[in-house]
């Protein structure tokens, strides 16, 4: 659960309490008659407790490293003056958040040399961590449990096991249907259990893929270094280790190039993603 690089470490346990004290916050609102729900450019729901959420993390993370930069979604970037920054999503799964369903969680990656370093999914409505760092593996936490590693399964067919995704908009946005329909027909079953759960369920060896078919950088930074860690493979449709193509792949090395003989056939996506 440590890295033998002090900075990393430093970092890394930072990381794992603010996304504590950053789900906590998000609590305060979770079902709970408290915010607005506003509409970004998008059409994306955006909330009050999204911006409180984003503005604590930047404070906690100023106040111990302020020089390093730092990425979020709701809020303008920071350059820094260290080879370290900080890619945060304060409510990963709005608009489960919005309809009361506890499948949102918090997101904080750190990156160094813009490579991600380190992972924390925390699900603070399941009182449910998984973080990671690299070379050091994925650990999973449950309320006051000590940590586990974490896996991802060893099923090497996809018939074997669940495959997620976030929802079927993205699919039909992007003319994707029919790669959903292939990819779910050769699956044992699928559930749209998505955003970062999804994720934490394959790295725990829950689930054994999780298929975006779009998303922004602070969706993927974290979740890769999380699945990596666990053993598990996270790409894009194309089979690249990014993090800023636009979708996402996350399982393992068994059944990745049963997914991607889908997704790389699949159509392009239409809109540019955010690029970090």
């Amino acid at each position: 659960m440590h890295s033998d690089d002090p900075q990393v470490n430093q970092r890394l346990q930072s990381a794992v309490r603010f996304a504590r004290q950053a789900g906590a916050h998000t609590l305060n609102h979770f079902q709970r008659d408290t915010y607005q729900v506003s509409r970004k450019a998008d059409g994306s729901p955006v909330t009050q407790a999204d911006q409180e959420t984003e503005a604590l993390l930047r404070e906690l993370i100023t106040a111990e490293f302020p020089e390093d930069g730092i990425i979020g979604e709701e809020f303008p970037s920071r350059t820094g003056t260290t080879p370290y920054r900080w890619i945060l999503d304060p409510i990963d799964g709005t608009k489960s958040f919005i309809s009361g369903v506890p499948l949102y969680g918090t997101l904080i990656a750190v990156q160094h040399n813009q490579q991600s370093v380190i992972g924390v999914i925390e699900m603070p409505a399941l009182d449910e961590q998984v973080f990671a760092a690299t070379a050091c593996g994925a650990w999973h936490v449950r309320h006051d449990d000590p940590p586990q590693r974490a896996n991802v399964a060893n099923d090497s067919e996809l018939a074997d096991g669940l495959l997620l995704t976030s929802e079927f908009q993205g699919w039909m946005e992007r003319g994707a249907t029919s790669a959903w329909e292939q990819l779910g027909t050769n699956s044992w079953f699928t559930r749209t259990w998505g955003d970062c759960y999804g994720y934490l369920l394959v790295a725990t060896g829950r689930a054994l893929a999780m298929i975006d078919p779009q998303l922004n950088i602070w969706d993927a930074a974290a979740v890769q270094v999380v699945i990596q860690e666990a053993g598990g493979r996270f790409t894009d449709w194309q089979g690249r280790e990014k993090i800023d193509s636009g979708d996402a792949i996350g399982t393992n090395s068994g059944v990745l190039d049963q997914i991607l003989a889908v997704t790389r056939d699949a159509p392009p996506l239409k809109d540019t993603p955010v690029k970090p």
